[in-house]
């Protein structure tokens, strides 16, 4: 077993009324609904900084759920991430009105260029001096790309191969345009920037081209602090090169043991240390004061999730149509070009096989993830024991009923763990990449395949 380290946790969120539980927006103490007002992101901040967690991981997805049984009727109908708004307009006024706390956020850069987006990040690390993440996605859903134009979505490993043209591009502008010292802000010379320290970029890639200097001065932290999602064999391999903190999901401790294993050792493939990487688990949780006070609020949540929704959720997510089969139909691995990595989590449960019906439950047969429900110290010995026998670092905490679950997990989870030693009881300064890791500094480090492109200081 594995030493605890301290554990670390991102508050999970998306911009949209309904997220991985789909429904819970209805029920009655649940603010989601008002996931497009400033108000609702700005409490949220707080509540997440007052619990000292580690930052906001947005969730984004760019199109609609349009798999179960070949519509988007149902995904619609019941708030099934959608509506939802663009994550980047709302990270300002949260940065604003805390001082530590880090900002995740989704992008799918398929559908983005490298030169527009670098500037965009950039501006967002300067604005929150410099606690800003980046979670690479490659897009999955066919909709999304149609929206755009194009006739459908890439191959599943094929947006791989575009991610990695794309990150070449986007280093080339954040670590190699501008030199460390080239802003000189200079008054009495009238100087701003000295020309001869600025140099375009030149990418001629196999699908994306830049030329030109990056429109932003370096920000704190350069490149933005760099997640990844994909657990499939070929997204460990890109995380593995590529990423510094990773969001895994796995039903049990031994699957998820067995993912870690393989992205530690990946990335020693690559030449990075096994734990230049942060992993966090998705986590469910249900907290009051006592065991039987959590249980009747699991049973009350459970009421409000849409059996219809939950089903469109997973067919998107899935590229599984599950209006095809019925609820006792046993759950089998199908190819897709979708996430992969989550039908193979569904379908590789080791105590029974999993029913379509399951899935569509608050429960842990449909969470996609750990799954805890109890007191304070229920909790606290639940994420110890998985963090001892997996070798993760932390854990994203899947938005339930908001804020009311995030401010449950912050007032009594939060002083049981840090009774136990084994959470921070103040932050430490600096960006958000020092905070992660505080034996590095706020640029990436040498291991890290974008510095072959920084300009020696």
């Amino acid at each position: 077993m594995t030493k605890i380290r301290e554990l670390r946790f991102n508050a999970f969120n998306m911009t949209a009324p309904g997220h991985n539980w789909a429904g819970l927006w209805s029920h009655p103490r649940d603010r989601s609904i008002d996931y497009n007002t400033l108000d609702y992101w700005v409490e949220f901040a707080k509540i997440a900084e007052r619990g000292l967690l580690d930052g906001i991981f947005l969730a984004d997805v760019f199109g609609v759920y349009d798999v179960f049984a070949g519509s988007p009727e149902t995904a619609i109908g019941h708030g099934v991430q959608l509506p939802n708004a663009d994550p980047t307009l709302l990270v300002s006024a949260m940065a604003l009105v805390t001082k530590h706390l880090g900002f995740g956020i989704t992008t799918n850069l398929t559908l983005e260029h490298p030169y527009q987006f670098a500037r965009r990040f950039s501006t967002l690390d300067h604005l929150t001096r410099g606690r800003i993440g980046w979670n690479i996605v490659t897009g999955y859903l066919d909709s999304g790309a149609r929206g755009m134009g194009l006739d459908g979505g890439r191959q599943h490993d094929d947006r791989y191969d575009v991610a990695e043209d794309f990150l070449t591009a986007t280093y080339k502008l954040w670590e190699g345009s501008w030199e460390h010292d080239a802003v000189r802000r200079d008054r009495a010379s009238g100087i701003f920037t000295d020309p001869a320290k600025v140099h375009a970029v030149h990418h001629d890639g196999p699908h994306y081209r830049v030329n030109g200097i990056h429109l932003a001065e370096p920000s704190p932290q350069r490149t933005p602090l760099l997640y990844q999602a994909g657990a499939s064999k070929r997204g460990r391999a890109f995380a593995a090169r590529h990423a510094e903190a990773i969001f895994l999901n796995g039903q049990t401790k031994p699957m998820l043991a067995e993912t870690v294993r393989a992205i530690r050792t990946a990335a020693r493939e690559f030449g990075r240390a096994p734990y230049d990487i942060r992993l966090f688990a998705g986590l469910n949780v249900i907290v009051a004061p006592t065991r039987a006070e959590a249980r009747d609020l699991h049973e009350e949540y459970g009421r409000h999730v849409s059996e219809q929704g939950q089903m469109a959720l997973l067919s998107g997510w899935t590229g599984i149509d599950f209006s095809r089969f019925s609820p006792d139909q046993a759950l089998q691995y199908v190819e897709s070009n979708a996430i992969q990595s989550m039908v193979e989590n569904l379908t590789r449960r080791s105590d029974r096989p999993m029913r379509v019906g399951d899935l569509a439950s608050l429960s842990p047969a449909g969470a996609r993830a750990p799954f805890v429900v109890g007191s304070p110290q229920d909790v606290a010995d639940e994420l110890a024991d998985w963090a001892r026998e997996t070798d993760i670092d932390g854990f994203n905490l899947v938005r339930l009923v908001a804020p009311e679950s995030l401010t449950a997990f912050v007032d009594l989870v939060v002083p049981e763990l840090q009774s136990r030693g084994i959470y921070k009881t103040a932050y430490r300064d600096g960006t958000l990449r020092e905070k992660l890791f505080p034996e590095g500094s706020a640029l990436l480090p040498p291991t890290h395949p974008a510095t072959a492109f920084r300009r020696a200081r």
